[in-house]
């Protein structure tokens, strides 16, 4: 294989360096495979992502080796190449890629970017998070099929009330439910979103789900990880595919096909013949945005009797009505 190939995306000729790199050890997946994957799912994956803020997690030396995260593009780029500023928890702020097309989407593999960390806003509105992303993080001793009854228990609360929301893989032993939703709230109403959220599904199923911070107290059980919501965070972006051997994508699912699915067996070898057959699971959700309002109820609910805010992670500064930022088991006794 050549040194360099260039290849056509959004109108425009993107190089691709050493294409004949392995990436993917489990099938000898290259460089220019990951490239080709990327095409077979361009709508989609456009529909998902385009347009936002993204972080690029790079594997130099393919799925197996080191890795670093990129927030900031380098100095030397193209100058059709959007980017856009963006802000950690500490306020240091950096000029990140926009995932404006397949254009940029592959200028970025060709960095060996394995996997795209997305924000859950638009370049263009960043003060308004337009996703609903429900985390469900499998805790030790946690088996796919709890995570995929947790998945079940956040779809009945959700439309419960009013809000349609899809499910996707993680690319790994997780799930991410998420729902579009009109750009008026901020990611502070939408994190506070995912608290109630998070602490209605442990009322209903406490055997199964936990909205505990705290690992020391979660046990085995799936943790709705209501700070993946917090401003300035980002989620592994659906369509992108996993730095594992295997190359799994963390694949959008219709609810019917969630009760079948073998999240391992979802790659990039295997992901397009899906798409082509089956379409986008996803296709509505970008056209029927939801409002945020029902579960802001249950946050305002929550406040009332007495419960304060979920904590934060340890990059933030201390907000207010969060309880002290120390485990359970570490907190100071009270004097008898």
């Amino acid at each position: 294989m050549p040194e360099e190939v260039t290849v056509e995306a959004a109108g425009r000729e993107v190089p691709i360096s050493n294409p004949g790199k392995v990436l993917f050890p489990e099938r000898g997946e290259t460089k220019l495979d990951l490239v080709e994957y990327y095409r077979a799912v361009e709508g989609p994956l456009m529909r998902a992502m385009g347009r936002r803020p993204v972080l690029l997690q790079r594997f130099p030396n393919g799925a197996t080796g080191p890795s670093f995260f990129q927030k900031r593009v380098p100095e030397q780029r193209p100058g059709w190449l959007e980017t856009t500023e963006v802000s950690t928890p500490n306020g240091t702020t950096s000029q990140a890629l926009v995932a404006a097309d397949l254009a940029h989407v592959l200028w970025a593999v060709n960095l060996a970017c394995l996997g795209f960390h997305v924000w859950p806003y638009r370049a263009d509105d960043p003060g308004h998070a337009d996703q609903l992303r429900i985390d469900l993080d499998p805790s030790p001793g946690v088996s796919f099929e709890m995570v995929r009854e947790a998945a079940s228990e956040v779809r009945s609360l959700l439309s419960g009330i009013g809000i349609e929301a899809f499910p996707k893989t993680t690319g790994n032993r997780g799930i991410h439910v998420f729902a579009a939703l009109e750009a008026r709230w901020s990611s502070m109403e939408v994190r506070s979103a995912a608290v109630a959220a998070a602490r209605e599904l442990e009322r209903r199923r406490p055997d199964l789900i936990t909205a505990a911070w705290w690992k020391e107290e979660r046990g085995s059980r799936v943790f709705v990880d209501f700070n993946q919501n917090a401003p300035h965070k980002t989620i592994f972006g659906a369509w992108s595919v996993r730095a594992r051997p295997g190359g799994q994508v963390s694949a959008p699912l219709s609810w019917d096909e969630l009760g079948a699915v073998v999240p391992d067996d979802l790659t990039l070898a295997s992901v397009p013949g899906r798409v082509a057959n089956k379409g986008d699971p996803w296709a509505q959700m970008a056209t029927n945005p939801q409002r945020l309002e029902p579960l802001l109820a249950l946050h305002e609910r929550d406040k009332a009797a007495g419960l304060p805010d979920a904590p934060w992670p340890p990059v933030y500064p201390k907000m207010p009505g969060e309880p002290p930022r120390v485990a359970p088991s570490r907190a100071k006794k009270p004097k008898s």
